[in-house]
């Protein structure tokens, strides 16, 4: 079937993963003008890169099946050049896409792994925590109501007005939760009173001071008045929640808010931070005998060969599913405690690295040179290389650019590179803004190395 001038087919089917109202099959006229000129890539828009198209599918919670996985693998070796990856939004993409793109398109969607309608593919923006229903600290169950904002995302068109990039965070209390990446509405669970919440915010992220709740029959309605709300009152311009607070008072939005659903005072509360290393290793869920074992591919990058070994590894041993984290990482849910062994065996002769240990398990960088235009130095080579010189395990952070498309939210460390094999050194500062506070200049990855090490081992720093 051939694609039109932006790489899309003209066909749709309903996804499973989160039981929704069947729609009409849409034609090819309203395919391709349903969707806005955006850069952001997605699973019908092919968005061109130095080494090739990029394909962005977006996973309902993170979640895919083991046959959908299998169904990416083939994809990416059929009709690209074999590069998955992991995204910072729990979401894959194939990269190195040619003119075999609507083929590509056609057996993603196959495997139900588009959107329900076209226009409903940019505005698939939702963040889980990838422990989503299994978390042993979880206060709320937000797959239900992930499945109610997914369906009235895409199927309202009213929503498909949204930027590409705007964004909504369920936060249900788990401890594995991504906590650090600003999003237009978060909403987290909390208890008063024995009461179970919704606290809620703007522009930010769930540690911040929450701007009010509603109780968990009001969750759905809550994300509608917002988004409503927000396409009422921006100017075209204004494209994520921040550029419109910039103008309007945040007690104006609210006020506005509250005549449209009731929203309770919460004062003083904050979602604490939780540990950064419950995606690597053997965890415990909330059923008792049963694991989830989370393994990284090194700097987010797959093969078709790791992603279909992962798919069989959950099939074998999981629930016959995996699920994708912020981290750039995967989770096999439902492992039993006598098979952990066996699915950490599976994993590591894949190349996943399961120990939190491993240096190159917590770097990230970007794409870099080698695939970027943008970039000025080849940072996932520099971080391969970087990762052998670190004594120990560091959260860093190597960016090719200005853009931070790796990281959504402030490393702890940052290499920023200004020319091929070079790095300003930035350490994160909560009073400052981007990267931080900028330590050295024009680094070799050598120096940054040991730079690094005699600040690991300094006593200011311990």
């Amino acid at each position: 079937m051939p694609a039109d001038k932006a790489g899309i087919i003209p066909r749709l089917r309903p996804r499973s993963a989160f039981p929704t109202q069947p729609v009409s099959p849409l034609n090819e006229r309203s395919m391709s003008t349903a969707l806005r000129p955006s850069a952001c890539p997605g699973l019908l828009r092919i968005v061109q890169a130095l080494d090739g198209g990029i394909c962005r599918i977006k996973l309902n919670g993170g979640s895919i099946s083991a046959d959908q996985a299998e169904a990416v693998a083939d994809a990416a070796e059929q009709f690209a050049g074999g590069a998955i990856e992991a995204t910072n939004r729990a979401n894959l993409q194939i990269r190195g896409i040619g003119e075999q793109s609507a083929a590509l398109i056609e057996r993603l969607l196959a495997a139900d792994l588009g959107p329900r309608t076209a226009a409903g593919d940019d505005v698939r923006n939702l963040m889980l925590s990838p422990a989503a229903g299994i978390d042993r600290q979880m206060q709320i169950d937000t797959r239900g109501l992930a499945g109610q904002i997914l369906d009235t995302l895409q199927s309202h068109p009213r929503f498909h007005e949204l930027s590409a990039k705007f964004a909504v965070q369920l936060d249900g209390g788990e401890a594995l939760a991504m906590l650090e990446h600003p999003h237009d509405l978060w909403l987290s669970a909390c208890e008063r009173d024995g009461e179970k919440l919704w606290a809620f915010g703007l522009a930010g992220c769930p540690t911040d001071r929450a701007l009010g709740a509603v109780s968990p029959e009001h969750g759905h309605a809550l994300v509608v008045a917002v988004l409503e709300l927000f396409l009422e009152s921006a100017r075209p311009e204004q494209t994520r929640m921040r550029h419109l607070l910039d103008e309007l008072p945040l007690s104006a939005f609210i006020e506005q808010l509250g005549r449209r659903l009731p929203i309770k005072a919460l004062s003083h509360w904050q979602r604490t931070a939780v540990a950064d290393d419950l995606h690597i290793g053997v965890h415990r869920q909330n059923t008792p005998g049963r694991l989830y074992i989370g393994a990284v591919p090194a700097l987010g990058r797959l093969d078709p060969a790791m992603l279909r070994g992962a798919a069989q590894l959950a099939r074998q041993f999981g629930n016959g599913s995996l699920r994708f984290t912020p981290w750039q990482s995967l989770l096999v849910p439902d492992v039993k405690a006598s098979d952990a062994a066996k699915v950490l065996e599976g994993l590591e002769q894949l190349n996943l690295l399961t120990r939190a240990a491993e240096p190159l398990a917590r770097l990230i960088a970007c794409t870099g040179s080698n695939g970027c235009g943008k970039g000025l130095a080849d940072t996932k080579q520099d971080a391969r290389h970087l990762a052998t010189l670190l004594p120990s395990a560091l959260n860093l952070h190597l960016s090719g650019c200005t853009r931070s498309c790796a990281a959504a939210h402030c490393a702890p460390v940052t290499l920023l590179a200004v020319s091929p094999g070079h790095y300003d050194l930035y350490f994160r500062d909560a009073t400052l803004p981007g990267f931080g506070a900028l330590h050295a200049r024009n680094l070799t990855i050598e120096v940054a190395a040991t730079l690094l090490d005699a600040r690991s081992r300094s006593p200011l720093d311990a």
